[in-house]
């Protein structure tokens, strides 16, 4: 790209989106096309659908750039959505940082699944561990006019991102962020209707060998442990007084721990346990209920 600025022919967003495209091929950037799209709407501040009407647009220096510094980013591993600020989630845009977990598609289908626990017009209180960008206990408040929400994370900084996040869909009053370990933050005596958690669930062995952009994210939001099941045994087995009778505690696992804690939730004390798949057909999510 740099030795093409210095020729006369201007580097336009059309040839800017092909040489991008090309080069995140090259290196091995997952969706190069959209990630370049999504990287160049960002630096100009306008959105993908206007760089279609704009294609022939000339970029001035500065946006030059801006753009080639999230060129070099990206490519070295960061996450896009890191880059840009922000990840789409059921529908509704959520701040992402270096802090948190980037929000992933198969954590709206458990917010699907808490939605239907409860009839639309019921008032329920919820309970939502390692809550990380805060993203599951937004959309179940912003869903369901008569819950509330009690968020909970080990670390600082997600709680603040978890936090602006509330504020920022105009929940701050119906969703609480809590700093601590698991149920510690939780007020005694205070039970729920529904307990969620996405917690970290990989194998502490696997770590090193996930992809270059998944390393980048908070090492405590993905280490599970030598099995990938610590903190899921945790909040399962310190789960029930937490419960409402009747109520729901509902996971996202691992696609190859579908049995382990099928076995778990029954061994500590849930009824009602099933497992669900994700729309690849792969483990997904664990319920169970306090009897």
């Amino acid at each position: 790209m740099e030795a093409q600025e210095q020729r006369e022919e201007p580097w336009t967003i059309r040839k800017v989106l092909g040489w991008t495209t090309q080069h995140f091929q090259k290196k091995g950037v997952d969706a190069p096309r959209l990630t370049a799209e999504v990287l160049l709407a960002h630096a100009l501040s306008t959105t993908r659908v206007r760089l279609y009407v704009d294609l022939d647009r000339p970029l001035e220096p500065k946006e030059l750039k801006a753009f080639r510094a999230l060129i070099e980013r990206r490519t070295a591993g960061e996450p896009t959505q890191y880059l840009t600020g922000e990840r789409e989630f059921y529908n509704r845009r959520f701040m992402v940082d270096a802090r948190v977990l980037v929000p992933r598609p198969e954590t709206e289908l458990l917010a699907e699944a808490v939605l239907r626990a409860a009839p639309e017009d019921a008032a329920a209180r919820v309970l939502d561990l390692c809550t990380g960008s805060g993203c599951l206990a937004v959309t179940v408040a912003a869903e369901r006019e008569r819950w509330s929400v009690l968020a909970t994370d080990l670390s600082a900084g997600a709680c603040e991102v978890a936090r602006a996040n509330a504020e920022a869909h105009g929940l701050g009053s119906r969703v609480t962020v809590r700093e601590g370990d698991l149920y510690a933050a939780v007020p005694e005596g205070m039970t729920f209707d529904v307990v969620m958690s996405n917690p970290p669930y990989v194998k502490r062995g696997e770590i090193d060998g996930l992809s270059a952009e998944v390393r980048r994210e908070p090492r405590i939001a993905l280490d599970g442990g030598p099995d990938g099941l610590d903190l899921v045994r945790r909040v399962a087995r310190e789960g029930l007084p937490f419960l409402k009778p009747g109520g729901l505690l509902a996971l996202e696992i691992g696609e190859t721990q579908g049995e382990a804690v099928r076995t778990l939730l029954a061994e500590a004390g849930y009824t009602q346990v099933s497992v669900e798949k994700d729309l690849e057909r792969r483990d997904r999510h664990a319920f169970g209920r306090r009897a």
